[in-house]
Order: C-alpha cells, then sequence, then structure tokens
C-alpha cells in the first residue's frame, strides 16, 4: 500500500535514524548506541502513544482514535491539543533533531511508525510463526524457538493498567499459547517427544483448558512410550473440562486414552489387573450404550436397560477411582 506520510519540514536537521523497539516485558527503544526506557519518553501519555502506534506499526492511527484510547472514551476538552502536545515530546525524545523525519511520522490526520524505520520485537515474532506455519517440520521448528524466545515476557510490561494494554496482553497470549502448541505438534512430527511434552506443558500452563494443547502432550507421552504419565495426564484433563467447561475430552483423546490403557494392562502387576478390569466394562458400556438407543421398540424387556448400564458405569467410576490411586503410586 502507498505511503502517505507528511512530507518532513525544514526543521529536521539531522539524519533519520532507525529504532530497535522491545515491547515484550518492559519498554525499550534502541537508537544507535542510545538506550531509552518507558521513563525516558516524556511520561506516561507520551510513552502510550508510542506503544499504540507500535501495536499498529504501519499503519496509521488517527488522532480520534488515540484520544479515545488514551482517555479511554472521557476526554477532557483540551485532548486534541493535549495529544498533538504529547506528539511533540515524544519526537524530542525518539528522534531528536530529525523532527518529522523520523520513525515517528504525521499521516492522514494521525500519526504512524514507519515500520522500514522501526525493527519490532513482537513485529518479528508474528512474522516469524507466519512463515513457519508455511515451512517444512525441520525448518517450522527453527523458526518457532526463535519465536518463543522473543515472548519469554508478557506484552507491554510497563502498562498495568490501561484497558486496552490488556486487551492487547490477552490477545498475544493467545497467539504465544497457539505458538507453543505448534511447536509441540511439529516436534512431534521430527519425533522429538521431550519436545513435545515440555511445548505442551508450556502451553497448558498459559491455557489449561486447550484441548488441542492436552491431545498434543497425551500423543507425546504415548509416543515416547509413557504410557502411565500419559494416562495421569488424560485424567488431569479429564477433570479440568468437567470442572469448569462441564463436558468431558473429545473422541480424538477418548481413543488415546483407550490405547494408553491397553498398552498398560498388557505389563504385569495389580495395576495391570486394574487396567484390564477397565477395559472390559469399556467393551460392556459400549455394547449395553449401542443396545439403549433400541429400547424404545424392544417393549417390557427395555426397561431392564437403563439399570444395567447405570450400575456398569458406576462400576466403572469406581474403577476409575482405583486406577487413579494406583497411576498416583506408578
Amino acid at each position: 500500500m502507498e505511503k502517505s506520510y507528511d512530507t518532513p519540514g525544514p526543521a529536521s536537521s539531522e539524519p533519520a535514524t532507525p529504532v530497535a523497539v522491545q515491547v515484550l516485558g518492559n519498554l525499550r527503544v534502541s537508537r544507535g548506541s542510545t538506550v531509552l526506557d518507558a521513563r525516558q519518553l516524556g511520561g506516561p501519555k507520551p510513552r502510550q502513544i508510542l506503544e499504540i502506534l507500535l501495536l499498529q506499526l504501519g499503519r496509521p492511527v488517527s488522532k480520534d482514535r488515540l484520544i479515545e484510547l488514551l482517555w479511554e472514551g472521557s476526554p477532557p476538552p483540551e485532548a486534541l491539543a493535549s495529544l498533538e502536545s504529547y506528539v511533540s515530546v515524544l519526537r524530542r525524545n525518539l528522534q531528536p533533531g530529525s523532527g518529522k523525519a523520523g520513525p515517528l511520522r504525521t499521516s492522514n490526520g494521525g500519526y504512524v511508525m514507519d515500520r522500514e524505520m522501526v525493527d519490532l520485537d513482537v513485529d518479528r515474532f508474528d512474522v516469524l510463526v507466519r512463515l513457519a506455519e508455511q515451512a517444512a517440520p525441520p525448518e517450522a521448528y527453527l523458526l518457532l524457538i526463535e519465536a518463543l524466545q522473543l515472548a519469554t515476557a508478557p506484552l507491554l510490561g510497563d502498562e498495568l493498567r490501561a484497558a486496552w494494554a490488556e486487551d492487547e496482553r490477552s490477545r498475544h497470549a493467545i497467539k504465544v499459547t497457539a505458538a507453543r502448541i505448534l511447536a509441540a505438534e511439529t516436534a512431534s512430527e521430527l519425533n522429538l517427544t521431550d519436545d513435545v511434552v515440555r511445548w505442551a506443558n508450556v502451553a497448558l500452563a498459559g491455557d489449561p483448558l486447550s484441548e488441542r494443547a492436552w491431545t498434543v502432550l497425551i500423543l507425546g507421552l504415548e509416543q515416547g512410550g509413557r504410557h502411565a504419565e500419559g494416562l495421569r495426564a488424560y485424567d488431569r484433563c479429564r477433570r479440568a473440562m468437567e470442572t469448569e467447561l462441564g463436558c468431558a475430552p473429545g473422541p480424538k483423546l477418548q481413543e488415546v486414552y483407550v490405547r494408553l490403557l491397553r498398552a498398560t494392562a498388557d505389563g504385569l502387576g495389580e495395576l495391570s489387573d486394574v487396567l484390564s478390569a477397565l477395559l472390559t466394562l469399556h467393551d460392556q458400556l459400549k455394547i449395553a450404550g449401542a443396545a439403549s438407543t433400541g429400547s424404545l421398540v424392544w417393549g417390557a424387556s427395555s426397561a431392564r436397560r437403563p439399570s444395567t448400564l447405570d450400575t456398569l458405569r458406576e462400576a466403572g467410576e469406581v474403577v476409575n477411582s482405583f486406577l487413579r490411586r494406583a497411576l498416583s503410586a506408578a
């Protein structure tokens, strides 16, 4: 898209200098050998203007929109004059001597950070993830590792109260969790089992109800032959979903669960005996569940089927309880 930035006037006496900016964690601006932190940009409002523009890197933000965000919908009568004053202060600190020729430009009744003059960490994160999504697993995994090394701290660590900053943090956290899950899934394709488990657990720390993260974790434990750990992970997943969402894990996770049960039941000892009993009940429940769907046409005999199914379910819960205790001790 063609730029429409204002042409810098004669006030620009020094050549414009590109900047490198960190917004993951605390704000940090590097301009050549000069490093500025949040306190050196002219105060809270100039700093917030910079942060808002950085998160829209290369896209103009109108003055009206900036006023709305800065004063959270309740601007003072002198808001426009204050905004323009804050931008002047910011420019003096961000690009001294360059006037309007620096990274912060005036554009279309608003302001914009020139993408060509700004190296922004969160922008690099987004680019690396997009590249990873299109790459083959070996290259994709390296790109994801590089991206996730940038995202070890929350976005906008200096803005703890602004509502717009909290919204941006939430959106970014969702993207980081998705990148961690993708890293786990890519590691699985590369048979890097330890990495699968590590990235999946990190993803679950950010979103404990992500079924996609639970799936890649439990599949990774199965892939690594860590069946008892996989069963424990499934039990944590099941309880979290029942408590928080009121639902059970989906069919794919249930299939993995049965495979893990069968793999563990093939061994010896008390745990294997418990698992064999649970598998028997699982098969009986499937048969009884299928039979109950035809109870409307089975006449009087159907009256006995619900109680049989309920009994099997109760027995299954008893065995599941034994299973959890056995896995805890395994």
